[in-house]
């Protein structure tokens, strides 16, 4: 990549526009279909561990492919792998619209999947290469008001599209813009890239797909069918040997197809530690809150959008002002600030009750992603400004891998927790209701008395597993008080750093 945009007084926005756009309806189309999920069940007549899959199915591509965009972003040039990408996304989509079954839905899903896998490191890529670590704080700041402008608006216009129309025209409405951001990639996009020769390495391919997505299925399908499922712990004990095997092997290539070297950088790796765990605390959240203002509250799918959009937004602003912080101050105050901020409305949360009001609700999220904008950017591009120029590739598509790893890992022991906790406290309550009975209770009573119960015991499960999330996120904050300001590194092969940022923190 290197040889292909270099890094100059003037980046090439060009690209980097294009390349942006297309980012952006990838993360919109994800974000758009959260709130679809219950009305695609009852249309397609699926339960909720198979329509899970769409979600699933989504993170299993991302963990297979992602690892494959370090050797295709040094082997092709940007323009061949964004109308690749592109393509691939844009058929996902139109085949995902016109789908009558479950079957073929998930079909579109996973092609979108293939395509926004490629999307995502390649844009990191591109924005490392074409700034200085001393602007890059500000230039990935801006990138982050874009993608998380996707968030923002993303679940309040699909409640209004499933109440208008149908969770189809969530796919219709993406299709024409996806065809369009191809067309200006073909005609925009004019770069070329220098033949560089290096191959495949299939095995290493097989062994980083079997890993990544045995973890990925066995933490995802946990969830739903247990720990004590063989389909869980085989196919986690199979990823596990299979991503051993698939490192050592990386570790002894020449030019390795993911190179783990990238972690005897100490920045790099302490902030690939950090942004799994706050990836991991942020799936609380995500998951935790549509269960609770529908399930529990009755709020409709356009309100639970409506209560996210304030934070979402929030978060998208505070994106290129926090980038700014981060290039004068470092990522260390930011993150720790921002930790402090999101354990402190974490713990809130773990106290909510039937009668929390909706504006509670709206401000407390919002000072959640308020935190949480001051921490994700700063801390991996901290980590990425360590790298000297040759492993950014290998760099970013670590960081994309492991953001879908962590997210699994996060949602299936939250599901777990949420489950075990609302099960206890389901079967005390009963006993506890049992012992209070007077008399013999109508079939009507008994049955308002069992969903009385439940709700209860649900509250419960995720109050606990916010209480949870408190303790992951606290991992963070003691590891954010270890950042130092990273400097390029010296590349071994070359024997110089380059852009050496200012002192230590």
């Amino acid at each position: 990549m290197e040889q292909s945009i270099k890094t100059t007084k003037r980046p090439p926005y060009g690209i980097i526009a294009v390349l942006m756009v297309g980012a952006f309806i990838a993360f919109l189309n994800n974000t758009l279909l959260n709130i679809a999920l219950p009305s695609i069940m009852k249309d397609l007549k699926v339960g909720p561990s198979t329509v899970q899959w769409l979600a699933t199915g989504f993170m299993l591509v991302n963990g297979v492919l992602i690892p494959t965009t370090a050797f295709l972003i040094q082997k092709y040039s940007v323009r061949r792998l964004f109308l690749i990408a592109m393509g691939l996304f844009t058929v996902g989509t139109i085949l995902a619209g016109f789908a009558h079954v479950f079957g073929l839905l998930l079909a579109g899903r996973m092609i979108q999947a293939s395509g926004s896998a490629i999307m995502m490191p390649l844009l990191m890529n591109v924005m490392l290469v074409s700034f200085p670590v001393e602007k890059r704080g500000a230039a990935m700041g801006f990138f982050g008001l874009i993608m998380m402008g996707a968030p923002a608006i993303g679940p309040t216009l699909s409640g209004w599209l499933v109440e208008q129309f149908d969770w189809r025209m969530l796919f219709h409405f993406i299709t024409p813009i996806a065809i369009v951001v191809f067309l200006l990639g073909l005609f925009l996009l004019k770069d070329k890239k220098d033949k560089v020769n290096i191959r495949l390495d299939m095995l290493s391919v097989l062994l980083s797909s079997v890993g990544f997505g045995g973890i990925l299925y066995g933490f995802s399908s946990a969830g739903s069918k247990g720990w004590d499922s063989p389909q869980v712990y085989g196919t986690l004990i199979v990823g596990v040997l299979s991503l051993a095997w698939f490192i050592i092997r990386q570790l002894y290539q020449e030019k390795p197809m993911l190179n783990f070297r990238i972690y005897k950088y100490p920045m790099y790796a302490l902030s690939s530690v950090i942004s799994m765990v706050i990836t991991m605390a942020m799936f609380s959240a995500m998951m935790l809150l549509p269960i609770y203002v529908q399930t529990l509250r009755g709020i409709s799918p356009l309100d639970a959008g409506l209560m996210l959009l304030p934070g979402a937004i929030l978060m998208a602003l505070m994106s290129p002002i926090t980038g700014k912080l981060f290039d004068k101050i470092g990522g260390r105050i930011l993150a720790i600030i921002g930790l402090t901020i999101t354990i402190v409305t974490t713990y809130f949360f773990s106290k909510l009750s039937f009668d929390t009001t909706y504006t509670h609700l709206i401000i407390l999220y919002s000072l959640r992603m308020f935190g949480m904008s001051m921490v994700m950017m700063p801390v991996s591009t901290n980590g990425l400004n360590q790298l000297p120029a040759r492993f950014y590739p290998h760099g970013t598509a670590m960081n994309s891998t492991l953001q879908q790893v962590s997210g699994a890992i996060g949602t299936a022991l939250l599901v777990t927790i949420m489950s075990n906790r609302t099960e206890s406290t389901a079967k005390e309550l009963a006993t506890d209701a049992m012992k209070h009975l007077t008399g013999q209770p109508t079939e009507a009573a008994m049955a308002a008395m069992k969903q009385q119960i439940e709700m209860k015991a649900m509250l419960e499960g995720i109050n606990f597993s916010f209480l949870v999330t408190v303790f992951v996120a606290a991992v963070a904050l003691v590891l954010s008080f270890f950042i130092k300001r990273a400097k390029q590194a010296e590349d071994p092969l070359v024997g110089t750093g380059s852009n050496e940022s200012s002192k230590q923190n």
